[in-house]
């Protein structure tokens, strides 16, 4: 079809992996380090999809989620995840104005272009759900009411993996709509270094971050990764990882094929930050861990050793025999 002043242009490939660059150089200039980390959330934006920041305290995740917003312009909002937290907290709810003698729809926090989910894990089922029909139908139900979300949406939710006292683990039917579940780490003493460095240097708290794009940009990046193609051996690949990690004898269950499909999505949106029109198996392999590790539920009687979900991930990409790497066309 051809492009009007009504139907913007898709940038091309190069464009948009240029554009992806100028976010992530962006969003570097407040996280120190961490390029992997970042250019895995990035795809997970890039391929529609929400994410799941699952580390240690004082590692930068809520920095990560609102340096996102800024550098892609997008509408930012945060919403402290608490044992108290209701559904209406989230989702907005309906309040009588006396002046027009009419009930209105007062708007939630859901109603952004990226919501920063912060210690999700702390919140009841009953609140955690209310972000389901959210993150799936990118719509809010209120009191038989339907209400859409802005395009674009994407939850960045943030969870700590080490205090299990008073929190709610999410289950595995929310585990499955995050696209990925990104780990920061721990920082190099050098780097460790750079962010005290930084710091000092520009006398104050804040890191003043310049948008790179807008969301009408966002959605046309988004549109070119819908482009990339994806052959036919290396869609065979991500089905062949997904139900490996359902047979592995040290899981209960798999992935599902939101796992593999997960997988596509994900590494389309690499490829193109590579340069690409097209998805090679090892775009599938970097994005693997992170797709597939929190679909994967390891057996009972191996809490209490080494196995993980992402252990079982990195068994199963040695196990699946790769396909020949595509020649570049």
């Amino acid at each position: 079809m051809t492009a009007t002043s009504d139907t913007p242009r898709t940038p091309t490939i190069e464009e948009t992996a240029e554009v992806a660059g100028r976010v992530l150089d962006e969003v570097g200039k407040a996280i120190v380090g961490k390029q992997e980390a970042l250019r895995l959330v990035l795809c997970a934006i890039l391929a529609k999809g929400h994410v799941l920041l699952e580390d240690f305290p004082g590692l930068g995740k809520t920095l990560a989620a609102r340096s996102f917003a800024r550098a892609l312009g997008l509408d930012f909002a945060r919403a402290q995840f608490t044992p108290d937290l209701l559904p209406s907290d989230l989702t907005g709810s309906f309040l009588y104005n006396q002046r027009t003698a009419a009930f209105e729809f007062r708007r939630g926090p859901l109603f952004t272009g990226l919501l920063l989910a912060d210690e999700i894990n702390r919140t009841p089922p009953k609140t955690q759900s209310a972000l389901l029909e959210a993150m799936q139908e990118r719509q809010v139900t209120v009191e038989g009411e339907t209400f859409p979300l802005p395009d674009p949406f994407h939850v960045l939710a943030t969870a700590n993996p080490i205090e299990y006292e008073g929190t709610y683990p999410l289950p595995e039917a929310q585990l499955d709509r995050f696209l990925l579940r990104v780990s920061f780490g721990y920082p190099s003493s050098s780097e460790e270094y750079d962010v005290i460095a930084r710091r000092v240097e520009r006398r104050q708290e804040e890191v003043d971050l310049r948008p790179v794009t807008d969301p009408a940009g966002l959605r046309g990046l988004q549109e070119a990764v819908e482009t990339v193609r994806i052959d036919e051996s290396v869609g065979r690949y991500c089905v062949a990882l997904a139900a490996a990690t359902r047979q592995h004898r040290d899981a209960l269950t798999g992935a599902s094929p939101r796992g593999s499909l997960g997988l596509v999505l994900t590494a389309r949106a690499f490829a193109v930050l590579r340069g690409r029109d097209y998805v090679i198996p090892e775009d599938v392999k970097a994005v693997a861990r992170a797709v597939l590790s929190h679909r994967v539920t390891v057996r009972p009687e191996l809490w209490m050793t080494q196995t993980t979900g992402r252990s079982i991930v990195d068994a199963v990409l040695v196990q699946v025999p790769t396909p020949t790497t595509l020649e570049t066309r």
